[in-house]
């Protein structure tokens, strides 16, 4: 099993009076954490899956005699993909309050309806976690760096779900599997998608538009939609952990691009199953994209994890002046360009220095993207 960099956080907080939200997309991991964590502490437990309809019913607005009863003597109570529960914040908030010496456990594959449900019932009540994809510095430490870059295409093209890792003879099949349907099983049943035909073009259309801003009112006009309805949709797959959006940076020049936003998935390999194109990197015109993609989404991952509070940009002018990544903390900003080969030179547009704060500025490029990707 590869450890995960969440399980000694979510362990150190078991038995603090607080509930533990776990979210994340689907087939990421989360009940493997959990049980590795259950088993390690040696604590009786019982789960409840919130995908199966007996489930649902059986836990919908239960008060506490009843919980008394399903719960028994079990020390740890987890509810696999809760957000399918309606209500499900309340009938959490009294399970904690009730059982204070039982540690009371949520997970969610979407925060659509999760969060809505929990945070205003939960606040002060639970801790929340974000489980991705496997890192890089979880694979690292799995096996050893050299191994890891060795691996570097096959992260490009497949992504890191732990049954890509383990199993990579079949990633293909299962890689399709989940960008047919599986990764947004919650959003075919949401009621605000109208028209669930156009998740799958919209996703396409995405993975296309790779690193380069995207226009809700353009994406609209090519799927015959209007740009609310896309940017809805947008917001939906973002909270069902299928993308995230990076937005521009814009304070000072006055030819900064102000409302510019850039997609990307948070898997390179589901990206390549929706367009079907799993060609090698020295053939593909989208290596560039795809590089970037697997930057920022494994920068996520690392900020995630260490709790980063600062916040992530991008930045452009109409002159097309670009930096790639900005990360800002503390009122300091840090700036990267990334490069697929090792060599290439880059430089920050006077416009910009003269604007902010920059501390840093890195070219990440083959050669030294461990050192970007890792503590």
């Amino acid at each position: 099993m590869i450890s995960r960099t969440l399980e000694s956080k979510i362990t150190g907080l078991f038995f603090q009076g607080k509930g533990i939200v776990l979210l994340g997309p689907r087939q990421v991991g989360k009940t493997t954490l959990l049980k590795s964590i259950v088993e390690k502490l040696g604590k009786s437990s019982i789960w409840y899956n919130a995908d199966e309809p007996r489930t649902r019913e059986l836990l919908e607005g239960i008060g506490s005699a009843q919980m008394k009863m399903y719960f028994g003597e079990a020390e740890v109570i987890v509810i696999d993909e809760a957000q399918r529960i309606p209500n499900i914040g309340l009938t959490a908030k009294i399970a904690i309050e009730t059982f204070s010496e039982k540690q009371i456990v949520l997970t969610g594959s979407s925060s659509l309806e999760l969060q809505s449900n929990i945070n205003e019932p939960l606040t002060g009540r639970k801790y929340e976690f974000h489980l991705f994809p496997i890192s890089f510095e979880e694979l690292v430490k799995h096996s050893h760096l050299h191994a890891e870059m060795q691996e570097l295409e096959n992260r490009l093209l497949y992504g890191s779900y732990p049954e890509i890792v383990t199993n990579p003879a079949r990633a293909r099949q299962h890689l399709k599997l989940l960008a047919d349907s599986y990764l947004f099983k919650d959003l075919l049943t949401y009621e605000g998608i109208k028209k669930p035909q156009l998740l799958t073009k919209l996703l396409q259309a995405l993975a296309y538009q790779l690193g380069s801003e995207v226009s809700y009112t353009e994406l609209g006009n090519m799927l015959s939609v209007d740009k609310n309805t896309i940017e809805k949709y947008i917001d939906l797959l973002e909270k069902s952990f299928v993308v995230f959006r990076l937005s521009a940076l814009s304070r000072n020049a006055r030819n900064e691009i102000k409302k510019g936003k850039k997609i990307y998935f948070y898997d390179t390999g589901i990206r390549n199953a929706l367009i079907g194109n799993f060609e090698p990197i020295s053939t593909r015109q989208d290596k560039g994209a795809l590089w970037e993609n697997f930057l920022v989404s494994e920068r996520l991952k690392l900020l995630n994890y260490t709790e980063f509070y600062g916040q992530t940009y991008f930045w452009r002018t109409f002159q097309q002046q670009e930096i790639d990544y900005l990360e800002e903390a503390d009122g300091k900003i840090s700036a990267y360009e990334f490069k697929w080969k090792e060599g290439t030179k880059a430089r920050v547009s006077q416009t910009f220095t003269s604007s902010y704060n920059m501390q840093d500025f890195k070219v990440i490029n083959t050669g030294n993207y461990y050192e970007f990707l890792m503590q």
